[in-house]
């Protein structure tokens, strides 16, 4: 066909499905995008934005890794459960940290990273025009998945002055009628709040009585947190609830993709009709790597929250450094604050420290309107790096002085 037959306007336009305009592109996606640049230019920009380890996992588990790769007949498929050893290991784990038993035949199931999971419980469970209730500040994702099954968002208030727990209150005077999912996340991300039981209590209470799958987001529950809590620990969750966790922050393995769910069987075998059909399991070596990982004793976790404890009191003092406010009770692998009044917004005080102070740090805006005022600072730095974003700040900030002395 010849070049002037192809351009005579016959031609009929491919177009997206039309989920495709519910979403955007994911935030640090774009943003990471330009930080790359800046240090393409020679910027050497210190990010304290995205929450993603930068330590390895315990030597033992890359051992067993390059052991199991090293086999000739480990690269087939593998289960769409995931390795029996796998689910046993995850519910020993759950057994000795949370109390909590699990059928490791039935109740558990293996995900390739708790994003993947967000997507096949939305499918599951949720239909077009079927109401989902997500925190404001949330993980965005909740949102963005929430959108492309075509579901009717309903957002709940998480608000400092009331500790980020939902206002139980408010959400009984939501329409509940058409509801079927209720995402919480606690540890809480953005803001670092912790649960506790009477909290879980409640919100089982909530789902039983309004027929609502709450589903508790957990992969925060072994940073920084000398009591990590499961909803299932709360006599008959299971009945209405999944629990997802992850081993991302707690093993250091967030390149792995290494998740896990847990609930009835009933659910499980619903998310598992989902996943089956869209991947083809995870790789061996990995999976038998995450059981050694899964086997790790206190030790590891006291050394690794010591880095993270030195690394949040250099946190602390940039936070300081900005005049923001914040909770010193937070847990979790970030530090959560409020930006000072005489800043119009939040970008006005991130945007110069990127590009004047050479540091990333994240708007609130970006997990929910509630979070507007807000900043995050990420832990997944070095100390030394961290140090040096500190003195990044303060030199920035005594140049805005001089530049702009006060009347």
């Amino acid at each position: 066909m010849s070049v002037a037959m192809m351009n005579s306007g016959d031609e009929k336009a491919i177009r997206p499905a039309d989920r495709v305009s519910t979403v955007e592109e994911y935030y640090f996606s774009r943003k990471l995008r330009e930080v790359a640049a800046m240090n393409a230019a020679g910027a050497d920009v210190i990010s304290l934005g995205v929450g993603g380890p930068d330590r390895p996992p315990h030597d033992s588990v890359i051992d067993v890794l390059k052991r199991e790769a090293s086999r000739p007949d480990t690269h087939g498929y593998q289960p769409y459960v995931g390795l029996p050893e796998l689910r046993q290991a995850f519910a020993d784990w759950y057994g000795r940290i949370y109390g909590v038993m699990l059928d490791p035949k039935n109740e558990i199931q293996p995900l390739i990273g708790s994003k993947e999971g967000i997507l096949h419980i939305s499918m599951a469970f949720v239909n077009p025009g079927d109401v989902v209730l997500l925190p404001n500040p949330g993980y965005p994702t909740y949102t963005s998945v929430s959108r492309l099954v075509g579901a009717d968002i309903r957002y709940y208030d998480l608000t400092e002055a009331n500790g980020w727990m939902p206002d139980f209150d408010a959400l009984e005077r939501l329409p509940l009628d058409r509801a079927k999912i209720m995402w919480v996340n606690y540890p809480h991300m953005p803001t670092g709040a912790r649960a506790s039981m009477a909290l879980f209590e409640r919100l089982v209470d909530f789902g039983r009585r309004h027929g609502i799958l709450i589903v508790n987001d957990n992969p925060y529950s072994f940073i920084l947190n000398d009591k990590p809590l499961s909803i299932l620990a709360v006599d008959g969750a299971k009945d209405v609830c999944i629990e997802m966790n992850s081993l991302s922050k707690s093993h250091n393995m967030a390149g792995w993709r290494i998740a896990m769910l847990a609930s009835n069987d009933r659910f499980v075998n619903w998310v598992l009709r989902v996943k089956s059909n869209v991947d083809s399991g995870q790789f061996r070596p990995m999976m038998s790597a995450a059981v050694e990982a899964l086997s790790a004793g206190d030790d590891w976790f006291e050394e690794l929250n010591g880095e993270y404890a030195r690394r949040r009191k250099v946190a602390e003092r940039i936070m300081t450094a900005l005049d923001c406010t914040f909770d010193p009770r937070q847990s979790g692998l970030f530090l959560w604050g409020r930006i000072p009044e005489g800043y119009p917004d939040v970008e006005s005080l991130t945007e110069p420290v990127l590009h004047d102070a050479r540091v990333f740090i994240t708007p609130g805006f970006i997990f929910g309107s509630n979070g507007a005022r807000y900043i995050r600072i990420s832990l997944c730095a070095t100390l030394p790096r961290m140090e040096e974003a500190l003195q990044r700040i303060v030199d920035w900030q005594k140049k805005v002085s001089v530049d702009s002395p006060k009347q």
